[in-house]
């Protein structure tokens, strides 16, 4: 889909400003809002017409009775990104309690792929795939991490919506461990690094979609995954990267293919289509673990 084919595709844009791109979905009309014309509801977020309607058809008695006659008060959306916030304050914590003497946190959430594979006999535990996201090496390397989400998340998730840019987030985290397992098996990894290049790689296609300027994004990826190899070349060989550049090789890829998905199923028909594909990355990518279980035995 060329820019301009997303430009004229009215489904791209909130339907009370035409002007104005959204990827959010009013949850009764199905109509595109955009952050202005959002109510928060009790699930999801609706538009103004629908809040109205609602707020017509609710019975008399659960209104709120204090609200002074004549008032213009009346439910605001919150639009801000609200999960980033809650992923930068998890990770904060974890990273916290790593710092406590004799912590087992990051020997415990860390990722090994050799926890993946059950023949190993060292256990298995899965979850790491994901747990590996909250854990970090050093305060410059959460604090890296968390900058760089704070400051895409701030754009990504109103344009995107909570729910589809947590679902992002960890899809691209789900990518970069499967690529660490694939690339760099029995290695131990921490970081959030994954996820990040994912938000990324999904800005970058995203915005190509909508018709952004998207060098600079391009820029900063680019000098973000040469930079381990620079560390390589400095150091004398690849054995001296301390960067898991597998993790933001895979979470890169994984990222750009979910923006992708959003991009290409914003009509309002395309909301399960979009699900399902959502979900076929992730099969493929827990599929993909089946090579390390049978080569590295």
């Amino acid at each position: 889909m060329t820019s301009a084919d997303f430009a004229n595709n009215r489904d791209n844009f909130c339907y009370r400003h035409p002007d104005r791109q959204s990827f959010v979905l009013c949850q009764r009309c199905l109509r595109t809002i955009c952050p202005e014309c959002q109510t928060q509801a009790a699930v999801g977020v609706i538009c103004p017409e629908c809040m109205r309607d609602q707020q017509k058809a609710a019975p008399a008695q659960s209104r709120p009775k204090w609200r002074p006659r004549g008032s213009t008060m009346s439910l605001v959306r919150d639009s801000r990104p609200l999960v980033t916030y809650w992923i930068v304050g998890l990770t904060a914590l974890v990273y916290l309690a790593q710092l406590i003497p004799g912590s087992p946190v990051q020997r415990l959430l860390a990722l090994n792929s050799a926890y993946l594979i059950p023949s190993l006999g060292v256990g298995f535990e899965p979850w790491r795939l994901f747990t590996v996201l909250l854990v970090h090496g050093s305060f410059f390397h959460v604090a890296l991490n968390m900058l760089a989400l704070w400051m895409i998340g701030r754009s990504l998730e109103p344009l995107l919506g909570h729910t589809r840019f947590l679902a992002l987030y960890l899809i691209s985290g789900l990518g970069g461990s499967v690529a660490v397992a694939l690339l760099a098996p029995a290695t131990w990894v921490v970081g959030a690094s994954g996820a990040i290049f994912g938000l990324f790689g999904a800005l970058l296609v995203i915005g190509r979609h909508i018709g952004a300027n998207v060098t600079t994004i391009a820029i900063l990826i680019g000098i973000n995954f040469a930079f381990p190899f620079i560390q390589g070349i400095i150091g004398g060989s690849l054995a001296a990267i301390q960067i898991s550049w597998q993790a933001h090789l895979g979470g890169l890829v994984t990222g750009a293919a979910v923006g992708f998905i959003f991009a290409r199923t914003r009509a309002r028909r395309q909301q399960k289509l979009q699900i399902w594909l959502l979900v076929g990355v992730t099969a493929v990518l827990l599929a993909l673990l089946v090579i390390p279980a049978v080569a590295y035995v």
